[in-house]
């Protein structure tokens, strides 16, 4: 009995701490009312009680009334969004209408406000159905509506959470918030030109206001006349300049240039004359910030194209194979050196593009929730882009082929004239130019004619009678070969009986050219005088066909010789 009960109480022991533990953690693991909103003693008293329209339930529903409300100009009733305990309750109702004012004018001309992103759950949950969000899951006790920048600083227009003893919480623009009106309002406000807008004008039509509709056009139309002057002006300047590099650079830059002065002109407006509705205002800052962007990128690499160039006329001089190779690999690392500083500019320009409309994190987000998919899409896509430019650099690093080089590809004598990013440019013997994609360049055969050297070793063949005399003929090659200023090593000048049949012989000369055009074009030269040589003094050495009209029979004696002196052969010459 002793031993049972004492096994009881043991059991009893680990029982009551087994549920003491788990009700520790539960205690632990609650969420605390601190973290799901700000407790205080009393919301706006000066402004009585909230109207019925006034829905501060959840964040999308605090904004939405807000704006709503502002739209019918009731300022006073949606002073109640704010949370003006900064203020005594004297001054509330006044300064809570100035503000609710101010207010609507910065969210109407500042960022473009997206109520739809605002949650709206009354705790503010956190929901991402890609799970990428750490947060994801928890409550929220305050939210950020909207980020603004004025004078160089950051000003964040925030909702929080608050709870007056017993009652229902409530979602409020933030105190801290609530001060930062006035020194946004003073960025985003009305311009002075407005002032003079009349009231019916003023009134919303659409995404815009009527004055915004005949005010925006106009607006454009300023700015492309700016532009067309800048482009004109700096067109003649180009024309003013003394020939070279400078000119050369102007004559580029027109259109860059116009774009950068148009931005410029835009931001002024924007900033001292005209203020547009946050639609239209964040759209013209995108805008803005990628054609100033995409301007000063451009301005860049046209000033590597202009340096190059100057290089190139320097150095390299015409591009062919006829310049020493030290300076064709100089020129081909210049021309992988330009691809790298586009792909640099590129990235730079759409990093500070994304950064200055602040789409960067919601990019990487996106990117990070649907990796799989833009994988594949990149993959697909852009497979043959891809695939040219690895290919283009891979050329640049390794060098099969470099520029200048010249190179027979699919039959075609062409030199290398450029190796870009996604083709390759081939100059042929008669001034054509060939645009080939790398990948197709790279997956097919072709004989680089100045791999190791320009010099090529070429033959030329004459077929001739059997009679012909081969050491006179040697003698002549020799003479002739000599004569010619793209022959060059000499002792190698070979002229040798090469093939021969029942009634003529194949004579093969053999001579080292300078390079391969110049040696074309002495072949033809050595062949011309050969043939002008046989034609003058030896005719008798070209090809002729026998033939036999009848024989003689030996077996007959005379009575077949006195028949075969009936017979004759004739020699015709070989068509």
């Amino acid at each position: 009995m002793k031993a049972n009960g004492s096994w009881l109480a043991w059991g009893l022991l680990v029982m009551a701490l087994t549920f003491s533990s788990l009700c520790a953690a539960q205690t632990q693991g609650g969420e605390s009312d601190n973290e799901r909103w700000f407790t205080v003693d009393a919301l706006n008293t000066g402004l009585g009680e909230p109207p019925e329209e006034a829905n501060r339930v959840t964040p999308r529903e605090s904004i939405r009334s807000f704006l709503q409300l502002t739209d019918e100009g009731e300022y006073e009733a949606a002073a109640h969004m704010l949370n003006l305990t900064e203020f005594s309750e004297g001054d509330q109702r006044e300064q809570g209408r100035e503000l609710a004012r101010q207010l609507a004018e910065i969210f109407q001309r500042g960022e473009w406000l997206s109520v739809s992103d605002l949650p709206g759950r009354e705790d503010g949950l956190i929901e991402d159905p890609t799970g990428q969000n750490p947060r994801v899951g928890k409550t929220r006790r305050n939210i950020e509506v909207s980020s603004l920048q004025a004078d160089g600083e950051t000003y964040d227009i925030r909702l929080g959470r608050y709870r007056v003893a017993d009652q229902d919480p409530v979602w409020l623009i933030m105190p801290i918030s609530v001060s930062y009106i006035p020194v946004l309002y003073e960025q985003y406000g009305p311009s002075m030109v407005e002032s003079y807008i009349p009231a019916r004008l003023q009134a919303p039509f659409g995404i815009l206001r009527i004055w915004e509709w005949i005010a925006i056009p106009l607006f454009l139309i300023v700015v492309g006349l700016v532009g067309w002057g800048v482009h004109r002006f700096i067109g003649l300047m180009s024309k003013w300049l003394p020939s070279g590099m400078s000119s050369i650079f102007a004559s580029q830059i027109g259109m860059p240039v116009a774009l950068i002065a148009m931005s410029m002109v835009t931001q002024m407006m924007l900033d001292y004359v005209v203020s547009f509705s946050a639609v239209a205002t964040t759209t013209l800052r995108v805008l803005l910030i990628s054609v100033l962007a995409w301007g000063v990128g451009t301005i860049a690499l046209r000033l590597v194209d202009t340096i190059m160039l100057r290089l190139t006329r320097r150095i390299v001089g015409e591009i062919d194979d006829t310049k020493p190779r030290d300076e064709r690999r100089l020129l081909t690392s210049l021309y992988a050196l330009r691809r790298l500083i586009i792909l640099i500019t590129v990235t730079g320009v759409s990093i500070y593009i994304l950064g200055q409309v602040q789409l960067f994190e919601t990019l990487g987000l996106s990117i990070l929730a649907s990796a799989s998919v833009l994988a594949v899409l990149v993959g697909v896509a852009g497979q043959t882009v891809l695939g040219n430019i690895l290919s283009s650099f891979q050329l640049s690093l390794a060098k099969p082929i470099r520029i200048g080089d010249l190179v027979i590809f699919e039959g075609e004598w062409c030199y290398v004239e450029g190796i870009f990013y996604t083709f390759i440019r081939l100059r042929s013997w008669d001034e054509r130019r060939l645009i080939v994609p790398v990948t197709y360049f790279t997956s097919k055969p072709f004989d680089n004619l100045s791999v190791k050297s320009t010099k090529m070793y070429r033959s030329l063949t004459l077929t001739l009678h059997l009679s012909a005399d081969i050491g006179l003929l040697r003698d002549k090659f020799l003479e002739i070969a000599k004569e010619e200023d793209s022959i060059i090593e000499h002792h190698k000048l070979l002229c040798y009986v090469t093939a021969q049949t029942g009634t003529a012989q194949t004579v093969t000369c053999y001579l080292m050219t300078s390079d391969p055009l110049a040696g074309w074009t002495a072949e033809m030269n050595v062949r011309e005088q050969l043939l002008a040589f046989i034609r003058d003094n030896h005719p008798e050495w070209w090809p002729r066909e026998i033939v036999v009209i009848s024989h003689s029979d030996i077996a007959r004696g005379a009575q077949g010789k006195s028949a075969g002196a009936v017979d004759s052969v004739e020699d015709k010459p070989s068509e």
